[in-house]
């Protein structure tokens, strides 16, 4: 997988906020804990990057992305009880969109940290 390494660490910063803060806190309280980690581990990052959205070369929107990795790694924040097909579709969704090849889908309200690693098969790679 590209850039194993980098979502390697990202996976390993939110098991730590996990770790600290537990489930049951709003999305928001973990997107603020996780940039918090990724700077601690001097990670590069962007939080709430607004992103165009085109469809046939037409601007159609935006949409906010949770947190941008090196602007490389989607990496799009969840806190519910489970993650289902509806979290994975807007997940790869996002990477199709924005025409980035990775990113992950991390959900904080279970009581153990769920992730995952999304592959976007149609990105282009200039």
């Amino acid at each position: 997988m590209k850039y194993k390494e980098l979502t390697h660490e990202v996976i390993g910063s939110a098991m730590e906020v996990h770790r600290h803060l537990g489930n049951g806190f709003q999305e928001v309280i973990y997107q603020r804990a996780l940039a918090h980690e990724l700077s601690l581990r001097g990670i590069l990052f962007r939080r709430e990057v607004r992103m165009p959205v085109h469809y046939k070369d037409a601007h159609v929107g935006t949409r906010r992305v949770d947190i941008l990795v090196e602007e490389k790694i989607c990496v799009e924040l969840k806190a519910t009880i489970q993650l289902n097909d509806v979290h994975l579709a807007q997940g790869l969704n996002y990477l199709e969109a924005f025409n980035l090849e990775t990113g992950l889908l991390i959900n904080f309200g279970a009581r153990s940290l769920e992730y995952k690693r999304l592959l976007n098969k149609k990105a282009n790679r200039d």
